[in-house]
């Protein structure tokens, strides 16, 4: 139980660091590729977050909101890791080009 809860931790933190991080971008291309890890973090906190609540009641109520953040957890997180990966390869691109900083 100490894993989960750390993993929850953990995430909600990079969660918020990635959010601020965004902050200090001018270019709109880093900014959507913080943002894609910054949905890694949040999917993998809703995730963690409705384990740690089904292991703490275990009742059925709690196991039906459980699979309900876990859906939502895997969706964000499924969703974050494509446009992670689709703007990596993008600045990549670019970087390579040469016509990005």
């Amino acid at each position: 139980m100490i894993i989960l809860v750390t993993i929850f931790v953990v995430s909600i933190v990079f969660y918020l660091y990635f959010k601020v991080r965004i902050l200090n971008y001018k270019n709109p291309l880093y900014m959507e590729y913080t943002n894609g890890k910054a949905r890694i973090a949040l999917g993998l906190f809703i995730s963690t977050f409705g384990i740690n609540a089904y292991g703490f009641y275990q009742t059925q109520f709690a196991l039906f909101i459980c699979i309900i953040f876990l859906a939502l957890g895997i969706a964000q997180l499924t969703h974050g890791y494509k446009v992670f990966k689709h703007y990596r390869e993008e600045i990549i691109k670019l970087q390579d080009a040469g016509e990005l900083d």
